[in-house]
């Protein structure tokens, strides 16, 4: 059985160069894999505090030439990382078209960007992202199967999102429409969109105050959008509660099919009742109890 499963995570080499390059980068449970892991979060947190500095008008104005210089440098090494990534795997292709790959790509391509568009460097911001390795490299993956039921309850729960926010927005045309005949371009509801975004501020009970009704009638239908406002808030926030509960009852109830006998090699638990062997590195297991 092969070590990585995953056809785009297969080394291109079962030996050489490319091979000891593969198990560096991409496994994390040696020593020179798990140092290059952190020397590489470590760089990707330093990259986005000098992006941070760099956004800074008077430290800008003082330190413009130095900052230009290492944040050039970040994605050179970030695109050399990027390249050994693509150069170490069979399928390069998968590689560069999964999230992973799609995050390391955005994280050098807002330097290149500034060149033709002045200010598109700030968008490095993004490689804040890459830091999301941190939970493979320390090994939390029950902290990314918690975010998969929140995320799996958000998806589950689209098509009722959907319809609300469908309601929401006829609402809006709806209260947009009739205050731009009320109160007009005069008091500042110059047209059907801008009514629309008064509606929308308004619902969400923000209030920027950059348009506000000087009409009686105006004001009364402002109060009015507030109670509906009010009374629809808590709406999607019952339809993704109810759809998280329902997957933490299946969560658990799948658990609750496993035992709990820990591999004596691995630790690994949660097998099934009639394992013999850990799923995970074959080491006999222990005689269920009772």
């Amino acid at each position: 059985m092969r070590l990585f499963s995953n056809p785009q995570l297969n080394p291109a080499r079962e030996s050489g160069w490319r091979r000891r390059w593969f198990d560096i980068i991409y496994r994390h449970d040696t020593v020179p894999s798990r140092n290059f892991d952190l020397l590489l979060i470590a760089t990707i947190l330093l990259s986005v505090v000098v992006i941070m500095f760099d956004s800074v008008a008077s430290f800008h104005a003082r330190y413009a030439r130095e900052l230009y210089i290492v944040e050039w440098g970040f994605t050179i090494l970030f695109s050399l990382e990027y390249l050994l990534r693509l150069a170490t795997v069979r399928r390069p292709l998968r590689y560069a078209l999964s999230a992973w790959g799609i995050i390391d790509l955005l994280s050098i391509l807002p330097t290149f960007i500034s060149l033709l568009l002045p200010g598109g460097q700030y968008l490095q911001i993004v490689r804040i992202l890459r830091i999301l390795r941190l939970f493979r490299i320390l090994r939390l993956t029950q902290y990314v199967e918690e975010g998969g039921i929140l995320v799996g309850s958000l998806w589950r729960s689209r098509r009722k999102i959907f319809v609300f926010i469908s309601g929401i927005l006829t609402v809006v045309v709806v209260f947009g429409g009739l205050m731009y005949v009320v109160e007009g371009p005069e008091h500042g509801f110059t047209s059907i969109p801008t009514s629309m975004y008064w509606a929308i501020v308004t619902m969400s009970t923000v209030g920027f105050g950059d348009i506000a009704p000087q009409t009686s009638l105006g004001r009364f239908i402002t109060a009015l959008l507030v109670l509906i406002g009010y009374s629809v808030i808590a709406v999607p926030t019952g339809i993704y509660t109810a759809e998280l509960a329902s997957s933490i009852r299946e969560a658990s109830h799948e658990i609750s099919r496993h035992d709990h006998r820990g591999c004596p090699e691995c630790g690994l638990e949660g097998h099934d009742p009639d394992a013999l062997h850990c799923r995970h590195c074959g080491h006999p297991l222990p005689a269920p109890i009772g």
